[in-house]
């Protein structure tokens, strides 16, 4: 059996922070912070404390970050403190990235780019540069990396701001790395240690040291890796730059793997494990106990390294890691072939061929697709170009004959009228086909997104619609079988004129299908302006609570469904609760969400919903039973009705 110990997917050391004013190596006093928080006006000081306190919950605590970087935003536009809105964004693409959502890190630091080019900082552009260049990095997208990093390089030398000068390098060298143009990335690594030792600059010197021990790997100069990536673990140590720490950590165990002492293997992996969990990070958590895993193996512990794989696996598949997951299963498939487990071992092995194959087909797709859009873009703008060039020539030619002669006057006349004309023409086309060009990108869009709102309108209309009109004919079968008193007649005709009007309710959520502000705003604004909507009516007082929820992204099916849950119970409430008041609370805390509805009505025996058919009940059950959470109903009668849901997320 050949090696297959490491994850061959390279986790460079990013430089994320190398210029941002704000970086993690200043360390704050967050209760000084809040502290002079307390007694700051509602000024442009007060934007930079809200920044600078969510700065400090950057590594550690993105929910809290987000709170107060939202907190900045707000006052900032009220202000108009276009700095301000800047910070946000670039700390905001920080939040991001630390958190793993590479491609709303990727939009916030072009909105902050944008911002810096508005304000004409060049520092703050070479900033933007730089850190959209990582963003790429961690992508994939390694030459639009080296585009946006060798921008920031030529801006640094041409301000001859030699400090920086050594980070751009390092930059640079980073990018080469992902190119795979090793000896560049070397010697731009020199470069940068050079000045770095010039300037005294030690704050990413741990970094630079573990770019070197990586190229060096790559080389198979295992020694010489090792030799860098020790003194990058100590430097990081020095910096307090725990996901530096934990990634170099993560090579070494590569390195000792190059060496099969996989007894080294697993204690540098355990370390990278405990700083992982730390930093709470599931890529870098998913890989470290994959390596454990392996060096468990090779040590000939494979009851730990199945107890390692396992954990492994359930942290990938959470987060569809599936970079990650093809590996992990690969590893499964050896443990479990090991353990004579040969039915395990072939399903691992399978999973891992259907990974392998659907990452294909993305990266098929993907590569499609931008094929076909660069294709397009570029024939029209060959198009455009050649119509502009055309008229250029035909007017210098237009503008030859009319000097030429006296003679030849009228003749040049009549030509300049021709000329103007067809001008006009093809200055008419270049409209057309700049108008045809962004009509294109606008029905892209428009079509994607009437599609989603058509499939969900239909499966509302043809699975409650089709319900209801069975509920409806099912009705109109009994009245013709039974017998019925004029009261009991009168009752029945008016249970079916609910029913018409429950189908034209409907029909009309179906037209209005999804709250904007939920696709906007996500899930915290949408709960409040729902119950906002409720107290306006009259129909019901209800106070909405939120913790750990507010700045959140959940997946939309998630949002959507937790969304209707609450719905659904509040619509029962005003149908049967006969209640007053009403308490909706939403709590995020890690990895669990906690739903709690309490009303203050007649209340009910729970036993009944055993018994109950009523579509309420069975929509709150089926969502519940879909998000795999837990429904729990406490009611008594006159005093009220509390739900509780707990769902794992």
């Amino acid at each position: 059996m050949g090696k297959f110990y490491l994850m061959k997917k390279t986790f460079y050391v990013g430089l994320f922070l190398i210029l941002s004013i704000m970086a993690n190596a200043q360390v704050k006093k967050r209760d000084s912070l809040f502290h002079l928080l307390a007694v700051s006006k509602k000024d442009t000081g007060r934007v930079m404390l809200l920044l600078n306190i969510a700065d400090t919950y950057e590594t550690n605590n993105q929910d809290s970050a987000r709170y107060y970087l939202e907190k900045s935003k707000q006052l900032s536009g009220i202000l108009n403190f276009k700095k301000g809105i800047y910070k946000y964004y670039e700390l905001s693409a920080i939040v991001s990235f630390t958190k793993g959502d590479y491609n709303r890190s990727l939009q916030e630091s072009k909105n902050a780019l944008e911002l810096a080019r508005k304000l004409k900082d060049s520092s703050l552009i070479i900033n933007m540069l730089n850190n959209t260049g990582i963003v790429y990095q961690y992508l994939g997208q390694f030459d639009k990396q080296l585009d946006y990093t060798l921008q920031a390089l030529a801006l640094i030398e041409k301000s001859n701001r030699k400090k920086k000068l050594g980070s751009m390098y390092h930059s640079v060298a980073n990018a080469y790395f992902n190119l795979k143009q090793y000896r560049k990335s070397i010697d731009y690594c020199l470069l940068a240690l050079k000045l770095y030792q010039k300037v005294g600059n030690n704050a990413y010197v741990n970094r630079l040291h573990a770019s070197l021990g990586q190229s060096y790997a790559l080389f198979k100069f295992t020694d010489s890796a090792l030799y860098y990536y020790k003194i990058a673990a100590v430097e990081s140590v020095k910096n307090n730059d725990k996901y530096a720490e934990a990634a170099i950590y993560g090579y070494m165990s590569n390195a000792y793997a190059d060496k099969n002492d996989f007894k080294e293997m697993l204690k540098v992996s355990q370390t990278s494990l405990m700083l992982s969990r730390e930093l709470q990070s599931n890529q870098m958590l998913a890989s470290s106990l994959y390596n454990i895993a392996n060096a468990n193996y090779f040590n000939g512990n494979n009851a730990e390294a199945k107890k390692n794989i396992e954990e492994a696996l359930q942290i990938a598949e959470r987060d569809t890691l599936k970079d990650e997951l093809k590996n992990i299963y690969t590893v499964l498939s050896y443990i479990a072939s090991r353990d004579g487990d040969f039915k395990t071992s072939l399903w691992a092995k399978q999973k891992n061929d259907s990974i392998q194959e659907s990452l294909w087909n993305e990266q098929v797709l993907k590569t499609t697709s931008e094929l076909e859009k660069k294709y397009e873009s570029e024939k029209k703008d060959n198009q455009i170009k050649l119509q502009k060039a055309q008229l250029q020539k035909r007017a210098f030619l237009n503008y030859i004959l009319i000097g030429s002669a006296a003679t030849l006057l009228i003749i040049s006349l009549l030509s300049y009228r021709n000329y103007r004309h067809k001008r006009k023409l093809q200055e008419l086309r270049i409209s057309e086909l700049e108008t045809d060009k962004l009509l294109t990108a606008t029905e892209a869009v428009l079509k994607g997104e009437e599609q989603e709102r058509s499939r969900l309108a239909k499966d509302l209309h043809d699975g409650l619609g089709g319900m209801l009109a069975g509920i409806k004919y099912s009705f109109q079968t009994m009245k013709g079988n039974l017998i019925m008193t004029p009261q009991n007649q009168q009752s029945f005709e008016r249970s079916m004129d609910m029913l018409d009007s429950s189908i034209k309710e409907m029909r009309r959520v179906a037209q209005n299908m999804m709250p904007e502000s939920l696709v906007k705003f996500g899930l915290d604004t949408a709960l409040q302006d729902y119950c906002k909507d409720i107290n306006l009516s009259g129909a019901l007082q209800i106070s909405y609570q939120s913790i750990g929820v507010a700045g959140h992204h959940f997946e939309q099916t998630t949002a959507i469904t937790i969304y209707r849950i609450i719905q659904e119970l509040i619509n029962n409430t005003l149908k049967h609760a006969s209640a007053k008041t009403a308490i909706v609370q939403i709590t995020k805390s890690d990895s669990l969400l906690a739903i709690t509805v309490e009303d203050d009505g007649k209340g009910f025996d729970p036993k009944i919903l055993d018994l109950s058919k009523g579509m309420g009940w069975v929509s709150v059950k089926h969502r519940v039973d879909f998000l795999k959470g837990r429904l729990d109903i406490n009611s008594q009668s006159g005093n009220g009705t509390s739900v509780h849901i707990e769902v794992d997320i």
